[in-house]
């Protein structure tokens, strides 16, 4: 099995353990959360474990192993993203499997279960119509970034609320949004899967001010992020900068 393959196996049975999970539980709220974090966590780290013995993995649920930083290959997880949705029954929550090599997010998987849906860099949606007129800008539902708001007024686009980060970034690559603009906190798991994703679709993926995204690091902070259709990146990071 490749690694990609890997990863998208365990992210579509992550996700379908989660389904079980909220339909038969009978938790709901920060228990149903708190539950389903617990347990695709033990999931993804027994089946990585088992199928790849000899990487590291950072996960947001485990305590983190600082031995990873020397390593060149570490997977970097984030076994529900989107608790909050996920809690609420809201469809917006998603499974990260990402794979970084030598600090770049080499390849890995999203799945967002409650659309039956699974993007891996070995098999995503075909290229993108035509850039529409008006761009489309995912934003937080519940904390909307100022710099999204402003960008998304500068170039005169619209501005979409949806849930977790996974199932922003993967709007953009499935085309239903142009830009995923974030700053103001975020991990390496909240973004490794996705920017793999992103890249291996031919988008444009960075940190804001245009630099490229390292991940493992000793520090797993990565604050900010623009994942969007390559043809509109020098616009946005030009108007990001703009301040």
């Amino acid at each position: 099995m490749t690694d990609a393959e890997l990863a998208r196996l365990v992210a579509v049975e992550a996700g379908e353990l989660l389904k079980s999970l909220r339909a038969s539980s009978g938790l709901d709220g920060a228990a149903l959360g708190a539950l389903g974090d617990k347990e695709a966590n033990t999931l993804i780290l027994d089946r990585l474990r088992a199928a790849r013995p000899d990487d590291f993995i950072l996960s947001e649920e485990s305590v983190d192993d600082r031995a990873r930083c020397a390593a060149s290959r570490v997977w970097i997880v984030d076994p529900l993203d989107g608790t909050r949705e996920y809690a609420s029954g809201s469809s917006e929550w998603a499974v990260h499997i990402g794979l970084a090599i030598d600090g770049r997010p080499a390849l890995g998987a999203v799945s967002v279960p409650d659309r039956d849906q699974v993007f891996a860099t070995d098999d995503l949606p075909p290229q993108h119509p035509p850039c529409p007129a008006g761009l489309r800008v995912v934003v937080s539902r519940s904390r909307a970034p100022d710099i999204a708001a402003c960008v998304a007024n500068r170039l005169g686009a619209i501005m979409i609320p949806m849930g977790s980060a996974g199932a922003k970034a993967m709007a953009v690559v499935e085309g239903r949004a142009d830009v995923y603009l974030h700053d103001g906190g975020q991990y390496e798991w909240d973004n490794c899967a996705p920017a793999a994703v992103a890249l291996a679709a031919g988008l444009h993926a960075s940190r804001i001010d245009g630099s490229p995204l390292v991940y493992n690091c000793e520090n797993p902070l990565l604050p900010d992020l623009l994942i969007c259709r390559r043809e509109v990146a020098n616009t946005v990071l030009e108007a990001i900068a703009r301040g």
